[in-house]
């Protein structure tokens, strides 16, 4: 079991360029921070439709070369539902009655175990374990006649969290769940093309503009007739998930028009504002907390510093196969500056608090680099349930908060005091459009089939 929470996957989507399949790799590879198990590219050139991928960081996966093609769909996986093989890498690629698909995905079907056991007891043969291979085998079994038919027909028999791009010869699809819990933009080039990805920095890649979020419930439709927009579910609400501001994206990027660099130093400001300490520095663990950080120490008035440093070139500790190689990685990952924490109060800003034991690795690095107190601050509520909407976090047992007081949390990191950000405060930061905080305690926005939540 990981020390961390885990990234989503990472989608892209480009149509009607003739730079389609090198702009797609750039925009692909911009997302790599959305997974790192494995990743893929899906290419259209003249009707033909080919498939590269494997296993690891998306530039191993996918070598650079000169591809071909007007049209193209890229993806970066973490897991959360189908175990780390290269079968269930993605784009996957089938051959349909409607000629050659690409699909990829962003999130988790809470329903798949229902769907995959309905498809399997009509006779559907499944490759993988993947969740995301439900929604072709739902495609093949539609009797409509057009394809954007039988995606409309399909599309309305998935739950949960997702984000599908899928191309076909004849065009790129786009379609975002009900609740709008995973994130997908539309943008354009300047010549013209189309685009759909899960971030805004994908587009900024390849030099191209957002256009709009796609909608709660939409399916985006795109080939020689144009853009054309569909709801094959009417919108359930906006229930965006919290965790994209607070950890997921990139700072650079925007979700539904809010900036995360600034979303995030207003929960620093807000934490500030709700935990306040005595203290000589602020320090943030970087790279998702460092904004927060600045928020907390303008807010507070205690200078902010870079206490801590982060080796760019460690391998994600979460792939480590066995427990004793994520801890080593963890130990790799960071390091103190002694110069900034020798002798000093610290207030250790973190983004969440999941299961504790890299909050207690970092603390005793500040500690042996001579820091006199650490203060932990957390610019999130206590994380209290799990998430099955396509974060893979572990099980409800073994997520500190649920388990522990605040006291019994600071002890068991080893901090002298410890706070978490309200969920008032959070939605404070966030903005009025609605939130996913399933994860805070505050209630699951589409409900968990039974299996699905015994997990």
């Amino acid at each position: 079991m990981s020390f961390e929470l885990h990234e989503e996957c990472g989608v892209f989507g480009i149509w009607g360029d003739a730079d389609a399949a090198q702009k797609a790799y750039w925009g692909t590879f911009s997302l790599q921070h959305r997974g790192q198990e494995s990743g893929g590219l899906a290419v259209l050139d003249h009707g033909t439709l080919s498939v590269d991928k494997g296993m690891g960081l998306f530039q191993d996966a996918v070598p650079v070369k000169n591809r071909r093609g007007e049209a193209a769909i890229g993806h970066v996986r973490y897991s959360t539902t189908g175990e780390s093989a290269e079968v269930n890498a993605q784009p996957l690629l089938m051959h349909t009655r409607f000629g050659p698909l690409a699909l990829a995905h962003n999130g988790n079907l809470v329903n798949h175990e229902s769907l995959r056991r309905e498809l399997e007891h009509e006779g559907a043969i499944f490759q993988g374990t993947s969740d995301s291979e439900v929604l072709a085998h739902l495609l093949a079994r539609s009797r409509q006649k057009e394809f954007q038919d039988a995606l409309m027909e399909a599309s309305q028999s998935l739950k949960g969290g997702f984000a599908f791009v899928l191309l076909t010869s004849d065009g790129l699809y786009g379609i975002r769940d009900p609740r709008g819990i995973r994130p997908l933009v539309l943008g354009r080039t300047h010549e013209g093309a189309w685009v759909l990805a899960s971030e805004t920095c994908a587009l900024d890649m390849i030099d191209a503009v957002w256009v709009r979020d796609v909608k709660p419930g939409e399916l985006i439709c795109i080939s020689s007739r144009g853009m054309e927009s569909t709801m094959f579910h009417e919108s359930e609400g906006q229930n965006a998930c919290a965790f994209e501001v607070i950890y997921f994206s990139r700072p650079d990027s925007q979700l539904e028009g809010q900036s995360m660099h600034l979303k995030r130093r207003l929960l620093g400001q807000k934490l500030a504002e709700e935990a306040p300490a005595q203290a000589d520095v602020v320090v943030g663990v970087p790279d998702s907390s460092l904004p927060a950080a600045m928020g907390y120490a303008e807010e507070s008035g205690i200078p902010f510093d870079f206490g801590l440093v982060k080796n760019r070139y460690i391998a994600r500790t979460f792939i480590a196969p066995k427990a004793e190689m994520r801890s080593q990685g963890v130990q790799l990952k960071l390091s103190a500056v002694t110069e900034v924490v020798e002798g000093k109060r610290v207030v250790l800003i973190d983004d969440s608090l999941v299961r504790g034991t890299t909050s207690r690795h970092i603390i005793r690095l500040l500690r042996r680099a001579g820091a006199r107190e650490v203060h932990m601050r957390i610019a999130s509520p206590p994380y209290l349930e799990p998430c099955h909407y396509g974060i893979d976090t572990s099980r409800a047992g073994e997520l500190a908060a649920r388990n522990l007081t605040v006291k019994e949390l600071a002890e068991m990191v080893g901090a002298d005091s410890l706070a978490f950000l309200s969920p008032e405060g959070l939605l404070g930061a966030l903005g009025p459009q609605g939130w996913c905080l399933a994860c805070f305690g505050k209630g699951y926005p589409v409900p968990i089939e039974e299996d699905v939540h015994a997990q």
